[in-house]
């Protein structure tokens, strides 16, 4: 199928509350490989403009579309997203987008789909200088999410953070330091002709421009290198895994933290990964395949120790914590649609919920380290403020590092073009 008529579904799917994540792959096999870039670039790029388009579809609707004509109404999305941004002639843009609502079987949507983006054309500039001062047309960003940002942050860090969701997201690779140096791989990315540069924070981190399809990467399929965003890498350099421990990683699917910190100390003496998803533990089994790694994995729920702990003490433990994901926007775009600011409460119970619950299996002199992909600071700081008033044998450990932000308990990073997503972290220690 051609990629407007699936870009459409997809997005209708989220529209209906599914993730990017899980619907663009399955869009991508149905997608003649030829189009597939195409097919990427208007499923993200319709996403991450939808607070803009949104203005200009409420207000070029006569009604709201009903629910099962959902797939139209995001194929009218898509088409004002390529009419915003892509250089081909305008007339072209509005007569392939026609034309794939007969590809989705709603002939009697073409009149309706061709009046709406001709309509927005005729009236672009008078709808953009009405939208001028709307923030959710200058930052591409829900209403909440923009004030959430400006309680927490000042206003220059407040458009950096935007500025930095609404671009495309860096190709991150984290090179294997038990199979090949950086320095080696790097070598062998450039003599493969792949443009590549090192992170800047993470020593094991090198960036490519432009990204490209990973059974490409030389090695990739045995183990050399994984796919990993910068800040993300941090984790497990934070958590010093040491020879003869004994580690869990509390929430680990998709399993880059699992891999890395097998990468840093393949002498541990147990790591035990947990997941409730049983489909994404399937998938960190088949990443610790590829890297030749063994690791328990067990499908539960972190905060019902019961049902999965054996009783022995942890020496450290890794809480990447379920979040807002508001510090990698620009990687699931979807977020701007699918999070709601009622959601961030849940989520500080449950981070809370899931740090009392892993505590008590950790020894005494332990070490937790707490992470999100969030930059909110109630998902952050104020959880771990909230958990050290729950508990008398917690202790904050300064993290001493020359990149981020200090917080009052942890580390902060935000979104950087070209660079790394947002992260936060907390080391906590158990008193003895």
């Amino acid at each position: 199928m051609d990629a407007r008529p699936l870009s459409a579904k997809v997005i209708a799917k989220v529209f209906n509350g599914k993730s990017l994540a899980a619907e663009l792959p399955r869009a991508l096999d149905s997608c003649d490989i030829l189009h597939q870039s195409l097919l990427k670039d208007l499923c993200f790029g319709t996403l991450r403009s939808h607070p803009k388009i949104k203005l200009f579809v409420d207000a070029l609707l006569t009604k709201p579309m009903r629910t099962k004509d959902v797939e139209i109404e995001a194929l009218i999305y898509v088409g004002i997203y390529q009419l915003l941004t892509h250089h081909k002639p305008k007339y072209a843009i509005v007569d392939e987008t026609v034309k794939a609502s007969a590809m989705l079987r709603r002939d009697w949507a073409r009149p309706l789909v061709n009046a709406v983006l001709r309509n927005f054309l005729r009236k672009r500039n008078e709808l953009e200088k009405k939208f001028s001062e709307n923030p959710r047309y200058s930052t591409m960003h829900p209403a909440w999410l923009i004030k959430s940002l400006q309680n927490a942050w000042p206003e220059t860090l407040v458009s950096e953070i935007i500025t930095a969701n609404n671009e495309r997201a860096p190709m991150t690779l984290r090179v294997n330091s038990q199979k090949i140096s950086r320095d080696n791989y790097r070598l062998k990315l450039q003599q493969a002709g792949i443009n590549v540069e090192m992170t800047s924070i993470s020593e094991h981190g090198l960036m490519l421009n432009p990204p490209l399809d990973v059974l490409k990467l030389p090695g990739f399929v045995d183990g050399e290198c994984s796919i990993q965003d910068e800040a993300a890498q941090l984790a497990s350099f934070l958590l010093c895994p040491s020879p003869g421990e004994r580690i869990l990683d509390a929430c680990s699917a998709p399993g880059g933290k699992t891999g890395h910190l097998m990468e840093l100390q393949p002498r541990l003496k147990a790591l035990i990964a947990l997941d409730q998803d049983s489909r994404r533990i399937r998938l960190l089994k088949e990443t610790l395949k590829r890297l030749c790694m063994k690791v328990q994995l067990k499908v539960a729920d972190a905060t019902l120790t019961q049902t999965w702990w054996d009783g022995i003490f942890f020496d450290k433990i890794l809480v990447d914590a379920p979040c807002s994901a508001s510090g990698v926007i620009r990687r699931h775009p979807d977020i701007k649609i699918l999070r709601k600011a009622s959601d961030i409460d849940k989520l500080r119970r449950n981070q809370l919920k899931l740090l009392s619950g892993v505590w008590d299996a950790l020894r005494p002199g332990g070490k937790l380290l707490y992470v999100t992909c969030s930059v909110l600071p109630e998902e952050n700081d104020l959880v771990i403020k909230d958990f050290i008033k729950s508990c008398c044998d917690v202790k904050v450990e300064h993290i001493s590092c020359d990149w981020g932000t200090s917080t009052e308990y942890g580390i902060q990073l935000f979104p950087a073009i070209n660079s790394h997503d947002g992260f936060y972290y907390a080391r906590l220690r158990k008193s003895l």
